[in-house]
């Protein structure tokens, strides 16, 4: 079986979520399938394993809506996408789409990455369920990276196709060193409204002693805004931090912070739990499901509360047990489990194409007259 696998969402020079879930599951799945990659620009490469790959237009390009006739030259049996916007008009192969959450129908401001003219089709298509539904009900089956998302999914009604979870995983980590190496808490997810940051620095001014980390790039006025609530908080921009620093920080910190209103799975938990790091996180379904008993929860609009289960955890049998509890929690997530996963999903859409067009060939084949026949057999060509 031939699988494309779109790796157009990769994000250079450092990943994004959807970037991460790409690089771990082509990376993995190409362990044990026959796989070729599509980017849109080479820089890619550079965060991508040393595969065939066949360049294509961006995703936001005018002609997305056409990519499947560039996808035909390459003959694949499935094609998979970590999104689920990818092109497929007169596709012939199978078709795998994801969607990883439904966060922007209820906070409907776009990233800020997105061109101009994409981020106000984003808002035009987040104001219904109806386009999400046309996008899915195009593939052949659908994935999704957890159980909240899936039963959203279901809940809306937002496509006829099976759905599978196949889950977000940390990637190569280093178990810390017993115990907080340092007063340091970190933040690695983005700056959206709905990420709730300013939680965040509101605890961090009852933890004046601590020193809070935020790892990804912040636009200057959401900088500006943050720094000026932190009278007494003392906060540390990395703009950006490579993976070593992210590691490094996670590797000496009492603890990963998240007080976002809403996820689709949350990636940087278990990627700080896969180090042993406590996790203090906001009590809705999606981190639940994620950390389970390892994690503390707090209520997302409640500092206090976050800068109390920080206090909790300087006690050394607290801190403890929340790392040893951590690290068995994200034992449960690898990218070679979730690319298993994906696989099967995969083989599925290939033999029912397969199928599907064994049907069809069988109904172009001409029928053969009795009278035909008779003759034929009398001749001995039958």
């Amino acid at each position: 079986m031939r699988v494309l696998f779109d790796c157009r969402f990769i994000r250079f020079p450092r990943h994004d979520g959807v970037s991460r879930y790409t690089a771990g599951l082509v990376s993995a799945l190409s362990r044990t399938h026959d796989v070729a990659m599509l980017i849109c620009d080479p820089g890619q490469l550079a965060m991508l394993p040393e595969l065939p790959w066949h360049l294509a237009s961006a995703p936001w390009d005018p002609a997305e809506p056409l990519l499947a006739r560039r996808i035909r030259q390459l003959r694949p049996d499935v094609v998979f996408s970590p999104l689920q916007i990818m092109g497929s008009w007169r596709r012939d192969y199978g078709l795998v789409l994801t969607l990883h959450d439904v966060i922007y129908h209820r906070h409907r401001t776009p990233p800020r990455n997105l061109p101009a003219a994409m981020r106000l089709l984003w808002r035009l298509y987040h104001l219904a369920w109806w386009p999400q539904r046309a996008m899915l009900d195009r593939a052949d089956e659908v994935v999704t990276v957890s159980n909240t998302t899936a039963e959203l999914i279901a809940a809306h009604r937002l496509t006829r196709r099976r759905v599978t979870v196949v889950p977000n995983a940390p990637g190569e980590t280093v178990l810390r060193r017993p115990g907080p190496a340092s007063k340091t808490l970190v933040y690695a997810g983005s700056f959206m409204p709905y990420k709730n940051v300013l939680t965040l620095v509101r605890a961090a001014e009852l933890l004046p002693d601590y020193t809070l980390h935020l790892i990804s790039a912040v636009p200057p006025a959401e900088r500006h805004r943050l720094q000026a609530c932190a009278t007494r908080a003392r906060l540390v921009f990395h703009d950006g931090a490579d993976e070593r620093t992210y590691q490094e920080l996670l590797s000496t910190a009492t603890a990963l912070l998240t007080a976002s209103r809403d996820e689709g799975f949350g990636l940087p938990v278990v990627e700080a739990m896969a180090a042993g790091t406590p996790v203090v996180l906001s009590d809705i379904p999606a981190l639940r499901e994620v950390a389970g008993d390892a994690g503390c929860y707090a209520d997302p609009d409640d500092p206090a509360a976050f800068a109390g289960a920080v206090r909790m955890l300087e006690k050394s049998q607290v801190w403890a047990d929340r790392s040893a509890a951590s690290v068995r929690q994200a034992a449960g997530y690898s990218w070679e489990h979730s690319a298993a996963i994906l696989a099967e999903v995969l083989e599925r859409v290939g033999q029912g194409r397969k199928l599907e067009a064994g049907v069809h060939a069988s109904a172009k084949t001409p029928s053969c007259s009795p009278r035909r026949a008779r003759r034929a057999r009398k001749s001995g060509g039958m």
